[in-house]
């Protein structure tokens, strides 16, 4: 289901909620009735006098005007005392019967419009006591009628009309409410299973992003490894015919000054060699078998590949790793591109001169790597984002290095951090487990 579609979905119904529509129900209606009211005070009867029947309304004029200021700020008058505006309507609609008709006067509707409102803002007891007010207030304009008007047929329907309103709307009050009831339930269903939708698909993005991000890490890698290889085949060769060139001309008989040049140049030829080495070792394929790898070797390697990173000769890159540390059980590639890729990045934060240390401790169970540098630090705003796949402050960067290094370190068990050291720099703590021995059961004595 579309997110956009889920957002307008009906909110949840509250007590509130009914309380505010069903007074918006019961200020309509007093503002009908007032407007009827006036037509029939005015209008309705040429024989009576209007002057009392206009202070009437506008004494209900005043109090819509209060319970209509008090709708628009989101409450209800006198909401926690009903049957104050129960004895105030039956009141007022006995004073409009009584000045305009009596008995047979066209207000004595207003009863019902009273009992209507009644029920749907309030409890059915509260109805029906509204309801015994009324027909107290039409008994008492029936008693102040002269004798030879009082006519009984013209209270008794009138009064079972009341009591079947009473109980009708308070009814359908209470059926109203009860599906408002179930379809705040069903919503707070819907919503629930909304959010866990959201959950989900939040969890599946994520993982499909991950995913995608590996995949591409992984082509990167490979297609860099054919690249490096190809190098170093196409250097390795001519290099091959120098190096015998050399060796050739050392076995002249040469004057000291050209032999001291040519063990120069041999010398770097065989620098030239190991940096060939060294750089298809790294673009090999990698190997997904797990060993138990030396943290100091790991180190070293991916230090000695780091030292050729754009900005390395200048940076100083020191390694601090006791002998003696416990094996760590993992992939040998995997653990180097771990370092490696903390190294290069501590290369890009620091500046010329800039130091990076690579360290190494044991704390219980674990072996804990650190990658320090003297660089800028890491911005409040970035800390959040750091692991995230594509997310990258580099101009040309990736945004892949540290979403693959968390990925690797969980997948062996582990956790990266990182500390930041407000403008002094930061340190990325690699936490990996390490390999536990075997207790050997001691041999039972015969």
């Amino acid at each position: 289901m579309p997110r956009e579609y889920l957002s307008q979905l009906a909110p949840t119904p509250t007590d509130e909620d009914w309380d505010l529509a069903a007074e918006s129900i019961a200020v309509k209606i007093r503002w009908f009735g007032l407007i009827v009211g006036a037509v029939l005070a005015n209008f309705g009867s040429p024989t009576a006098d209007p002057r009392p029947l206009n202070l009437i309304l506008l004494l209900g004029l005043g109090f819509t005007l209060l319970d209509t200021f008090f709708f628009t700020r989101r409450r209800v008058v006198l909401r926690d005392h009903p049957l104050v505006i129960s004895v105030l309507e039956s009141f007022f609609i006995g004073l409009l019967c009584y000045f305009q008709g009596g008995l047979e006067s066209p207000f004595r509707y207003y009863y019902l419009l009273s009992l209507v409102c009644c029920a749907i803002r309030f409890s059915p007891r509260t109805t029906f006591i509204t309801c015994g007010l009324d027909c107290l207030s039409y008994l008492v304009l029936y008693a102040m009628q002269p004798a030879a008007d009082r006519e009984p047929q013209l209270v008794l329907p009138l009064m079972v009309l009341l009591v079947w309103i009473a109980w009708a709307t308070s009814a359908l009050a209470k059926l109203l409410k009860r599906a408002g009831e179930q379809l705040r339930l069903l919503n707070g269903e819907l919503r629930e299973n909304k959010n866990q939708l959201e959950t989900r698909i939040a969890e599946r993005t994520r993982e499909l992003e991950e995913t995608q991000a590996q995949v591409l890490h992984q082509e990167k890698m490979a297609a860099f490894g054919l690249l490096a290889a190809g190098i170093a085949h196409e250097v390795g060769n001519p290099l091959t015919s120098i190096s015998s060139l050399v060796q050739v001309l050392e076995q002249r008989d040469l004057d000291e000054y050209t032999r001291n040049k040519l063990g120069q140049v041999g010398g770097q030829l065989a620098r030239i060699q190991t940096i060939l080495r060294e750089l298809v070792n790294f673009s090999r394929p990698a190997s997904t078998q797990r060993v138990n790898a030396s943290i100091r070797d790991i180190v070293d390697e991916a230090l000695g590949i780091a030292k050729f990173y754009k900005g390395g000769k200048n940076r100083v890159l020191a390694a601090e790793v006791p002998d003696g540390l416990p094996l760590v059980p993992g992939v040998h590639d995997q653990l180097v591109q771990i370092v490696f890729n903390l190294v290069l990045n501590a290369i890009d934060a620091t500046g010329k001169g800039g130091r990076i240390t690579v360290s190494a401790r044991t704390e219980g169970l674990t072996v804990v790597l650190r990658v320090a540098d003297d660089g800028a630090g890491i911005a409040a705003d970035v800390r959040p984002k750091l692991f995230r796949p594509y997310f990258t402050t580099k101009k040309h960067g990736t945004g892949l290095g540290l979403f693959v290094i968390r990925k690797i370190v969980e997948e062996h068990g582990g956790r990266v951090t990182f500390e930041d050291r407000s403008g002094q720099g930061a340190t990325f703590l690699v936490e990996l487990p390490t390999v536990q021995p075997v207790a050997v059961r001691p041999a039972e004595v015969a």
